[in-house]
């Protein structure tokens, strides 16, 4: 073995502490009168330049980047016994020299791999603690300069490389600096581009009155080709709170909702949302932790677009998203106490560990701007409710949320699930004020981590008519909904899921007959950024049970930037 080998071998245990910190102070002192350190101008320039980049963080040398700590002595080293191989020479580089520093956990990881690359980093490193050593007069071991001697000789290419790494990040760094849109405000987009189409019947309409109103039983829909548009400005001021401003535009004029050839709003796709391409607000926002010595807690304060499940956990993590989740509207998430009316307000959620939380919010609805008489953040459209949530293991959740709502006689035609069921269901009494009182639980858990998730959920509301309504006979219904789903996890590419699901769409006790829809989707991605799934999903008794099936195929692909 070469006598060079074996000083690399030597102070190869420096390299991950000092390639990802600066130097500390020397402590150690020798016999005065040892020669100095020669190094030739040009090499000087680049171990400058080096040095400039440790100390600022910009050389990314692929190790571990959180805060380092000095130490002073080996021993506060946890994970280093007298009995190491390279104990020795790790003692003395901490103890004389000064220039390695631990993880947080007081560990140093000497048994990791390294590159020539980090090597060279933190040899940089040592030469600088020692230049500044000779420079305070402080002697250094002729041995150890003659070494470093060797070793710089050695990593000649790596160090002047490096030095033209740092040039090339600084040049990087300046341009960023002066063309940068905001030091505060991330844009984050999302476009879908959407072919879809359905077969089967038409569905009729069972009236509030009891009446029916029949369709044609054919399927007149035809191929469609939709998109969505969502710009979304992420503002941070501490980085770690958020202020978000969601530009957002879509053509979703008639597709396949009550109004168009389906007759059905069960038929609605995930990301049926913006009309004619407008460009709208849709979302506007603050959300900011407050941490406490009792637990974490997130507090959220919305004037435009904030929902129940931008507070509340949803506990579908793969079907939730409307971009990249189900296809359908109603597989998204449990529709029972997830959507109602919401928009303005405040949220707060209080979590203690990893284990349990606490959620409340209040919502106000499309009139909490209105100063007139039954409208207003607290006398028109609301939603107020809470949430408990425990975490059993790692990938498993479960939830229960409760939520009062009130709906006014002109924001009842929205419905009372957002326009996910029949007409019936979603206004039970008309167009009359309605409140309702939701109860919904669901879970979801990784049964195989990594491979496979289960997730279901059941709601119940009991809805009744308020004013002059409520003083007629027939002014309250239970309303009941249950799904299942589960999703197979990065089938055949990472970052893929082959999913299905189905259950009951939310159901009135006035309603003749029961609705059930189920999915299948496959997702796969072609890049990080660039997302296609296909799908289908099927509704039985669309409305009423007098209705045929209706099927829905759809070729979603989202863009993600």
């Amino acid at each position: 073995m070469s006598k060079l080998f074996k000083n690399l071998v030597k102070v190869t245990p420096l390299v991950l502490g000092a390639s990802v910190a600066a130097a500390g102070s020397a402590v150690a002192q020798t016999m005065p009168g040892t020669p100095q350190l020669k190094i030739d101008p040009a090499a000087q320039q680049q171990l400058d330049r080096i040095q400039r980049a440790q100390s600022s963080q910009q050389i990314n040398t692929g190790v571990y980047q959180g805060s380092m700590s000095q130490v002073t002595s080996v021993n506060q080293l946890r994970d280093v016994s007298p009995t190491a191989w390279a104990y020795e020479a790790l003692r003395s580089l901490v103890e004389r020299y000064g220039c390695i520093v631990g993880y947080p956990d007081r560990t140093f990881r000497g048994d990791r791999a390294t590159t020539r690359w980090e090597f060279a980093a933190g040899l940089n490193a040592c030469l600088n603690v020692m230049e500044r050593l000779i420079q305070d007069g402080i002697a250094v071991l002729r041995e150890d300069i003659d070494k470093l001697k060797r070793l710089v000789k050695e990593f000649e290419t790596e160090l002047a490389a490096l030095g033209a790494r740092v040039d090339n990040l600084e040049q990087r760094v300046s341009f960023l600096e002066n063309n940068q849109f905001s030091t505060t405000t991330k844009l984050r987009g999302e476009v879908i581009f959407s072919v879809a189409d359905s077969w089967g019947g038409e569905a009729s309409i069972t009236n509030t009155n009891g009446t029916v109103t029949d369709g044609s039983n054919q399927d007149q829909t035809q191929t469609v080709f939709n998109n969505r548009v969502r710009l979304n400005f992420e503002t941070s001021f501490t980085g770690k709170d958020m202020l978000r401003t969601r530009l957002q535009a879509g053509n979703f004029n008639s597709t396949f909702n009550q109004n168009g050839p389906a007759g059905t709003n069960m038929t609605r796709l995930a990301y049926d949302d913006g009309r004619d391409n407008d460009v709208t607000i849709d979302d506007l926002f603050y959300r900011a932790p407050i941490g406490t010595p009792f637990g974490n807690i997130t507090v959220w304060v919305g004037a435009n677009g904030l929902n129940l499940d931008d507070v509340f956990l949803t506990a579908n993590p793969f079907l939730a998203d409307s971009g990249t989740g189900a296809l359908s509207r109603g597989q998204r998430y449990n529709n029972i106490v997830f959507r109602g009316p919401s928009g303005t307000g405040a949220g707060v959620r209080f979590k203690i560990g990893d284990v349990f939380q606490v959620t409340g919010a209040y919502l106000a609805g499309s009139g909490a701007s209105n100063p007139s008489e039954g409208n207003g953040l607290f006398n028109g459209s609301f939603s107020t409710g809470a949430q408990v949530g425990f975490s059993f293991i790692k990938f498993a959740d479960i939830n229960f949320v409760y939520v009062h709502s009130y709906q006014t006689a002109a924001d009842i035609r929205s419905g009372l699930f957002g326009n996910v069921s029949s007409p019936l269901t979603e206004r039970p009494f008309g167009n009359v004020g309605t409140t309702a009182n939701r109860f919904g639980l669901q879970g979801s858990a990784q049964v195989i981590p990594g491979v496979l998730n289960i997730a279901a959920w059941g709601g119940y509301a009991d809805a009744s008519a308020t004013g002059v309504n409520a003083a007629i006979g027939d002014n309250n219904t239970g309303i009941w909904s249950w799904n299942l789903n589960l999703s197979v996890l990065d089938l055949f590419a990472e970052g893929a899921a082959l999913s299905f699901g189905g259950g009951q769409v939310p159901r009135s006790d006035k309603e003749d007959g029961t609705s059930y829809m189920v999915e299948a989707q496959y997702k796969f991605p072609v890049t990080k950024n660039i997302l296609i799934t296909p799908g289908a999903y099927a509704i039985f008794n669309a409305n009423n049970r007098n209705n045929d099936t209706i099927f829905v195929g759809v070729l979603r692909t989202t863009f993600r930037f």
